[in-house]
């Protein structure tokens, strides 16, 4: 089999991997890929955006299956357009990956069908939000309507932080373009988060082992929402009832809510939840793997990534094909200093080779770029180290021994990952 990935970060990184170990794969592109992937797979420096020139290129190299690790192209129609070229693909159609792409479509999707959310309000218009935000108080969470990179939230703590992110969102600045042109403002939602992605080929749905992502750029929690700063798995939080009611209550139902409306959904969908005692809420659906929690899930997943993939997009999913490690995995994101704000690119990297050859650790790269010969920074999460032991807190020490040999200068990550599983588990 010869399968192609689109994307070029940590994520991507991790599916190519696990894709690597499939008897079935023998030849995997990654496109643009990254100095990560090149011991993997062939890079192809094409265009993400374009999908009629992706369809081309993968008929002509005889692909047999296209995986698509970010959620623009999915959102923007790549699983139709290679579908209408009778190219297997992984991945949601452009109707059904709206599930991410409008978070209007979303909340209003699940009020129709009952699915347990916030309460929410749409606004389009900065004044009428404001008086919102005034009249409900805070705290209170402001999300632009599209795709914001993982960045269009803003859980305000106070009225001021709410108005500022209004203004952001929806006046001069426009800081997240089109996506902020209508915002949907949430009642604030107290508990513990987790993320359960589940393999769907739009009947049959398979819950992966849950995560938790930890947002906040600092360390307890603290400051602004990130694209995610470490993740581990499996989180205790997530008991096996409550994981079953999730299934119950919030995936399958949503999964047949899109059926109903025209929009059959396949791949891989997220839940964010929200989790307080046996309450639990949706905080949003991706239409795509997270990151940064497919780097500690598919390291546990025991099946055959290429087969799943290949029977979610042929419709003939099985759950006796997903089998997990009774293992745990922690990964903490090394990020640039600045980051989530500006931060400087360009800065070489040293110490991942010996950080690779520690046992059971993986450095997936998310956002680095080969300058003659040197790994340099490129992004604003720059690596997830990941590592693999018998328990939480045996993962989070090898983690962490993987960090302590890797340096770039202003490198930020945080210390406390899997913070909230260590005290649950005293």
């Amino acid at each position: 089999m010869k399968v192609a990935v689109i994307g070029g970060g940590g994520r991507e990184h991790t599916i190519v991997w696990k894709l690597a170990q499939s008897p079935k794969v023998e030849k995997i592109y990654a496109i643009p890929g990254g100095p990560g992937m090149k011991k993997l797979a062939e890079c192809v420096p094409l265009d993400t955006n374009d999908l009629e020139g992706l369809a081309q290129w993968a008929k002509e190299h005889a692909i047999d299956l296209t995986v698509v690790g970010p959620e623009a192209p999915l959102v923007a129609g790549i699983v139709d357009v290679f579908k209408a070229h009778g190219l297997m693909i992984f991945g949601p159609s452009a109707k059904a990956a709206e599930i991410e792409g409008s978070k209007i479509f979303s909340k209003e999707l699940m009020e129709k069908y009952g699915v347990p959310t916030a309460f929410f309000k749409v606004c389009s218009d900065l004044e009428e939000a404001k008086a919102y935000v005034r009249e409900k108080g805070a705290p209170i969470v402001i999300k632009a309507d599209g795709l914001a990179a993982g960045k269009g939230v803003v859980v305000a703590m106070t009225e001021a932080e709410a108005l500022e992110a209004l203004e952001e969102m929806m006046g001069t600045e426009h800081k997240f373009g089109s996506a902020g042109n209508r915002v949907v403002i949430e009642e604030f939602m107290d508990g513990e988060e987790c993320s359960l992605l589940c393999f769907t080929d739009g009947r049959t749905i398979v819950p992966m082992i849950p995560a938790q992502d930890h947002k906040r750029v600092n360390d307890g929690d603290q400051g602004p929402n990130t694209g995610g700063m470490g993740a581990y798995a499996p989180a205790p939080v997530m008991t096996d009832a409550l994981k079953q009611k999730t299934m119950d209550t919030i995936v399958r139902p949503v999964v047949e809510a899109l059926a109903r409306e025209g929009r059959p959904y396949s791949g891989c969908l997220y839940a964010g939840l929200m989790i307080k005692g046996d309450s639990i809420k949706v905080v949003e659906f991706n239409c795509r793997f997270g990151d940064p929690e497919t780097q500690v899930v598919l390291p546990l997943l025991d099946g055959d990534l290429a087969e799943i993939m290949m029977a979610c997009a042929t419709g003939t999913l099985s759950p006796d094909m997903v089998r997990w490690s009774p293992k745990a995995a922690v990964c903490v994101v090394m990020a640039s200093g600045g980051y989530p704000a500006s931060y400087p690119k360009g800065i070489a990297i040293t110490g991942l080779a010996e950080a690779d050859a520690l046992k059971d650790v993986v450095v997936f790269h998310a956002g680095t770029k080969e300058v003659d010969g040197r790994i340099v920074t490129n992004g604003g999460r720059v690596l997830g180290v990941t590592a693999i032991d018998d328990s939480i807190a045996r993962a989070k020490e090898r983690a962490y021994a993987a960090v302590d040999r890797i340096h770039f200068e202003g490198a930020h990550y945080r210390r406390d990952i899997a913070w909230r599983a260590l005290k649950r588990l005293k």
